[in-house]
């Protein structure tokens, strides 16, 4: 039974084994007709595969292809009921390596329902074995390796289009501002992996994870570019509000409008699609620093980006 802590390792020595051992239930499930996914790159994949109609509910993450959102929502991945999953009677279930709390995860590793959760991945090889472990769990190890190859070209074109940029912009990425109350992505989260991915540096790189910033550390970083996520009501970060926050109002990316926003998913979900949005980040990323002025270019020259 895989557990919450799998990491990249463990899964390529868990594809070793796949391969070569005939395996218990709780690592494979190629009969599986009732799959619940926890997660939206879960979904994302298994949809991938072509094995989408296998998909019995889906955690409130995934959105991502549309028709997924027909399937009976379990609740947010990190709050799951293990009693409520229980209850679609599953033959399999894939979870996200964040898939919580600690305690339905045990419960529903004490089933006897075949469990298996994923690594954490930001790059494409991270990419390519989470797609492998479900394939192989899934009984589908062709469509995978054909899946991974595909995942492995886009990431590919990803880095071609980060190279051909004319510097690496500094990008602030901003999970949310209510209140005013900045929250704002360190290192080692998917936001500074895509922002890095896409040939940008993070411009808060003196913590790890999704922390509180200081408006005297947000007007320090004087991010050139602010990444948002694209949302709707009151989670929506918008110019208007970057404009109106005091600190961020006196940032390159504020003064000039440089603000981009993608939607959540399909950009920190490093599912079968981050290689695109790796690729089309850059592309943005290009069209600023393309566009910039002259005033704007010594503003950053200024700034030290």
């Amino acid at each position: 039974m895989i557990g919450p802590m799998f990491t990249r390792r463990g899964a390529l020595l868990l594809l070793g084994l796949l391969a070569s051992v005939p395996m218990a239930p709780a690592l494979r499930a190629e009969g599986a007709t009732r799959v619940i996914a926890a997660g939206g790159s879960v979904a994302e994949i298994v949809f991938a595969l072509g094995a989408g109609d296998r998909l019995i509910a889906r955690d409130s993450t995934s959105s991502f292809p549309p028709e997924v959102l027909d399937l009976p929502d379990i609740g947010y991945l990190r709050t799951l009921s293990a009693e409520n999953l229980l209850a679609l009677s599953p033959d399999l279930i894939l979870a996200e390596h964040d898939a919580g709390p600690p305690e339905a995860v045990e419960i529903l590793q004490r089933s006897g329902i075949p469990l298996i959760v994923l690594p954490e991945a930001f790059d494409a090889e991270g990419v390519a074995t989470k797609i492998a472990i479900v394939a192989e769990a899934l009984g589908l190890p062709e469509r995978g390796a054909a899946l991974s190859g595909q995942v492995r070209a886009s990431f590919a074109q990803a880095a071609g289009a980060a190279a051909a940029l004319p510097h690496a912009p500094k990008v602030m990425f901003i999970l949310s501002m209510q209140g005013g109350r900045l929250m704002v992505s360190g290192r080692g989260t998917s936001a500074d992996a895509m922002i890095r991915l896409a040939g940008g540096q993070n411009a808060v790189d003196g913590y790890e994870g999704y922390k509180a910033l200081t408006d005297e550390a947000a007007i320090a970083a004087a991010p050139e570019i602010i990444l948002v996520m694209d949302r709707s009501g009151d989670l929506a970060v918008t110019l208007e509000d970057i404009r109106a926050h005091p600190a961020l109002s006196l940032t390159p990316a504020a003064r000039n409008g440089h603000v981009v926003a993608m939607d959540g998913l399909y950009l920190l979900g490093f599912g079968p699609r981050a290689g695109k949005a790796a690729q089309e980040l850059a592309g943005r990323f290009g069209d600023i620093l393309a566009g910039q002025t002259g005033d704007e270019a010594a503003d950053q020259a200024g700034d030290g980006g």
